[in-house]
Order: C-alpha cells, then structure tokens, then sequence
C-alpha cells in the first residue's frame, strides 16, 4: 500500500508539493474517519493533524481497506490481517498522536483454528473433517435419523467441557457410511476448542505401518508414547484391520492398559462389543485365543458408553 509520502511524490508539479500537501490536509480534515478520531480526542488540533499526516492517512486507508477486505489471503495493507489503530496521549502541553498495528478478526480466527489444529494429530484419516466447523443444528440436519447418536455425543462434549476430561470414552457402532467417524471429528475439534489434545487413527492402515516400525523402536515408541498420552484418543474403523499377535498384545493392549482409569479412548467400528471381542479373539498367526480377546475387551468394555448411529450411507454422495 502507498504511502502518503508516495502519493504526494506521484502528484505533478514537483515544487508545488506544499499545495499538494495543503489538499491532503484539506480532504483529512473532511474525512468522517478523521472527524469521528477527533471527537474521541478533542485535543487533536489542525497543527497536530499536519503533524502526523503519514499516520492519519495510513489509519484512514487501511480502515478502507478492511470495510471492503478481499480475504486474509490478499490483504492490501503493508502488514498482512492487521491494521492502524490511533491514540493520543498528553503530557503536560505535549500532545502526541500514537500508532500501533493491531491483528484483525480474520487474523485472529485463523490464529484460533491453527492452535485446534496444533491441539489434533491425525493417522491416515482426511484432516479436512478435522477442521471444518459444524454447529450441532447444522450436524443433526445432515441425517435426521441419528439424532439420537448426535444427542449423545453434544451431551458428552458438554459435560467435558463443564467438568473435564470424562472416565469414559464412547464406542460408536453402526452401519457402513453413516457419519460415524465425522461425528468422532466433531468432537475432537470441538473440545480441541477447549484446550484439550487429540489423535484419530485409522486403524487398518495403522496395524500395517506399525510391521515396518517393528524395526523403527525410537518411532514406535514415540507413536506410542503419544496415544497414551493425548487426552483424546479415537481408533476408527476398528475391527476392519488385519490384526496379528504383537499388535494386540504389545501395542494395542499396552496403550488400552495405560489409558484406562486415566484418560478416554474412542472407537468407531462396523462391530458391536460382543462382535469386536470376537475379533480380538483371533489372529491369522495364532488362530482363536479367547483370553486375549477377552483381555483386551477387559480394558474397553468397562470404559466405554455405546453409541448406535442409524441412518443412511453417505459416502459418494455430495
């Protein structure tokens, strides 16, 4: 953006600057702006006016600017998603008019959504349902039918933003498509609004990163470490990998065994509880082992509310 020093160097008749100067000062002092500044600070005489042209100008542009603001992203002010704000402070006969950049409300918000994301790790699942912003009416009116699910979870989230991280998580369960792990984003951004941490991870394709991190121990240990760790912990799609012993026993069981009693895990699953146990049950490796199973649903059942969500397949459609 030009300065009032560009523009009076643009206007022809280079001697005749102080005219021209004359006429900036002039089209200022009938500017609403400048009048509407001059009612807050009475003391704000033509002398100190001409005094700080540079930054009345500046204040008066880039408040323009923003009336009409083309997006964060084309921001034509000299500091991109700020503005000009003016003071004036007196001392004694001293009169001086201050200038200071300020972020505005698009800035602000991008800021905001940038600290929820920085609050939510995502595995493999499309960080586009993460960050998009749904009320609960606008969430309710994609699927009448699973009101009753979407009642269940606005409840939960409300009673964690109220009295803190919950002793149980949910277990949502339900048919191919019908807005399951949506429903487990909204969540996670919604309380990642309140300051808490998250992590999605979809487990099909988790089980198989994890065989070539068998040979990665400070990775793996790092993945680890941080799903014990996150406040929120949602597995989607469980049940749809192919387990192996180590899995279940060495990673999955040792992030269940640490989380419970501590913080809540989630889980969207095309299984309920009685059938996921079945899955645990029995690896390609191994074959059935129902005490493992039954340990592993030893530290899921017990920490889990069950979520049934009805309604209609979305996927592919708009």
């Amino acid at each position: 953006m030009e300065s009032l020093g560009d523009l009076l160097k643009q206007m022809p008749g280079g001697g005749s600057a102080l005219r021209q100067a004359d006429k900036l000062m002039a089209e200022l002092l009938a500017d609403p702006l400048v009048e509407k500044l001059r009612s807050k600070y009475p003391e704000l005489n033509d002398a100190i006016i001409r005094l700080n042209m540079n930054k009345i100008y500046q204040c008066t542009k880039e408040y323009r600017n923003c009336s009409n603001c083309p997006g964060l992203d084309n921001c034509p002010n000299d500091f991109e998603g700020h503005y000009t704000e003016l003071s004036c402070e007196t001392t004694g006969m001293l009169v001086q008019l201050n200038d200071r950049k300020v972020p505005c409300k698009r800035l602000l918000a991008r800021q905001a959504e940038n600290r929820i994301r920085s609050r939510v790790r995502s595995f493999y699942v499309d960080e586009k349902a993460l960050s998009r912003g749904f009320s609960a009416d606008e969430i309710i009116d994609k699927d009448l039918e699973r009101v009753g699910a979407v009642g269940q979870i606005i409840s939960y989230i409300n009673e964690t933003k109220e009295h803190g991280l919950q002793p149980e998580g949910l277990y949502l369960t339900g048919s191919f498509g019908t807005g399951k792990t949506f429903l487990m984003c909204y969540m996670l951004h919604e309380l990642a609004k309140a300051g808490y941490t998250g992590a999605i991870v979809y487990m099909p394709e988790f089980v198989e990163d994890l065989k070539s991190l068998m040979h990665e121990q400070g990775k793996l240990k790092e993945t680890v470490d941080m799903m014990k760790e996150t406040d929120l912990l949602i597995f989607d799609d469980i049940g749809a990998e192919n387990l192996n012993p180590w899995v279940r026993d060495h990673v999955l069981g040792a992030i269940l065994n640490y989380r419970m009693n501590r913080k809540p895990t989630f889980y969207t699953s095309n299984y309920g509880l009685d059938a996921i146990e079945q899955h645990f049950s029995f690896t390609n490796k191994d074959g059935d082992e129902l005490h493992k199973g039954q340990r592993i649903m030893d530290r899921i059942r017990p920490y889990v509310q069950a979520v049934h969500v009805t309604g209609h397949n979305k996927r592919g459609r708009k």
